[in-house]
């Protein structure tokens, strides 16, 4: 089910999923968020080659593709060498979009084991104070 939802994502759990990306083909995973100062996390590694890998933000789901905002820039990672991590706040609503690239492979598929994470700021209000 896409786009996924923070909730979707809380729901997860500690479990991790799986894509498989054909050569020549990419995929995405979008996540609509609604509230500011969450932290969207993410751990990924791939099988048997690197991917590349972007996040991209989309205020809403018609903001036109040249209007999105490249928080992390497509990046060839050695995801197979070693585990991935990386984390982006939210600062406004919207469609953050985990973008995994394989079009630079002409022949092999990969396969990402990818686990995602949500963190809410911790708010501290006084209430253990004396």
């Amino acid at each position: 089910k896409l786009p996924l939802t923070v909730e979707d994502i809380l729901d997860f759990g500690d479990s991790n999923r799986e894509l498989f990306i054909k050569s020549s083909t990419y995929s995405i995973i979008p996540i609509t968020v609604t509230e500011m100062g969450l932290t969207i996390s993410w751990i990924f590694s791939s099988d048997p080659k690197s991917i590349s890998f972007s996040v991209v933000y989309q205020e809403s789901e018609d903001t036109p593709l040249e209007q999105c905002k490249v928080l992390i820039p497509m990046t060839r990672c050695n995801s197979h060498k070693e585990t991935i991590r990386g984390q982006v706040k939210v600062r406004n609503p919207g469609i953050y979009t985990l973008i995994f690239d394989n079009t630079f492979s002409r022949f092999i598929s990969k396969r990402v084991f990818y686990h995602l994470a949500i963190e809410r700021p911790v708010v501290y209000d006084g209430s253990d104070f004396p």
